[in-house]
């Protein structure tokens, strides 16, 4: 069952519900929209949490979506897991659908939370998940153990080599991330802006965007970085599920001028995966998840109202 949890104050949260998962983790969600609306079940990208579903509060309560992020193992306020599997994560997702009510369901990710959408695809029934979008997502894994170092940014080819031959060297990565977005949030937003392009800096400059996108990865590591590490080197590794093989419509979001995750790699996701509907952005960046979210809600909100 759901059970509802008031903030204490330490993190910017709309509605957080913690869920027990089958062998009673506790997943913490974070929901905004309208309660009454088709459920899209949201994952975060990395570092980030549960609470980026607030970048998308607007646009779901225009859709009418009740728009539910979730926090993955040992991220933010979810439990930890030992052994991560993407099949057991789309079970997860099934459980939190089933807690708040839903036969039916959708799934978004954005950035590194791409490929766990993609997961849902390939393992959740059509039945109950009736639509799924992955938007930049970081589909490092998804043909072979890091198969698109080549196009990968200068920090996620760093971050790859690390997660797949020094892992002492990845956790320290992390840990010094974590530091930064908790504690030097002016000079961790800083970096960001100089790594991405124009029209990325003019969304992040928004204050209602940095503010919230700040806590979303600061409450990252709630628990330290090590619910990071684990997720992030799954995407890097080869995934245990074949992308060409999920024919089900797949929608597959990507700004063209995207500095962080090169469009390279989820167009050739879109050209090998059947179900793909490929949706390119021109002059947007990474963050078109967020300048484009009343365009990738209104296709969420067409599908789920159609179920």
């Amino acid at each position: 069952m759901a059970t509802p949890h008031r903030d204490d104050g330490s993190v910017r949260d709309s509605s957080l519900h913690i869920i027990r998962a089958a062998d009673g983790r506790a997943l913490a969600c974070c929901e905004v929209g309208n309660p009454d609306g088709p459920l899209l079940l949201h994952n975060h990208g990395g570092p980030s949490s549960r609470l980026e579903a607030n970048l998308f509060a607007d646009a779901a309560r225009r859709n009418g979506l009740r728009f539910v992020g979730v926090d993955r193992p040992g991220i933010g306020r979810s439990d930890p897991q030992q052994d991560r599997t993407y099949a057991g994560w789309a079970r997860d997702l099934v459980a939190i659908a089933d807690a708040l009510g839903h036969d039916t369901f959708g799934v978004s990710g954005w950035s590194e939370g791409g490929p766990w959408a993609l997961a849902a695809a390939a393992f959740i029934p059509a039945s109950r998940l009736v639509h799924v979008t992955s938007i930049a997502g970081g589909s490092y894994g998804a043909f072979g153990d890091n198969w698109a170092a080549d196009h990968l940014s200068k920090a996620d080819r760093l971050g790859g080599f690390l997660a797949l031959h020094l892992e002492p060297g990845f956790k320290l990565m992390y840990a010094t991330l974590g530091l930064a977005a908790e504690h030097f949030g002016a000079s961790y937003m800083k970096s960001l802006e100089k790594s991405v392009g124009d029209e990325d800096r003019s969304v992040l400059q928004r204050p209602d965007v940095e503010a919230a996108f700040l806590a979303a990865s600061a409450e990252c590591f709630a628990q330290g970085s090590e619910g990071l590490v684990r997720d992030a080197r799954m995407l890097y590794r080869h995934w245990a599920f074949d992308v060409t093989a999920i024919r089900r419509p797949v929608h597959l979001w990507h700004g063209l001028a995207d500095t962080l995750v090169e469009p390279f790699i989820n167009q050739t996701i879109a050209e090998r995966m059947p179900g793909a509907v490929w949706h390119p952005v021109v002059g947007a960046g990474h963050f078109v998840a967020v300048s484009e979210a009343d365009a990738i809600l209104a296709v969420a909100t067409r599908e789920l109202g159609a179920a």
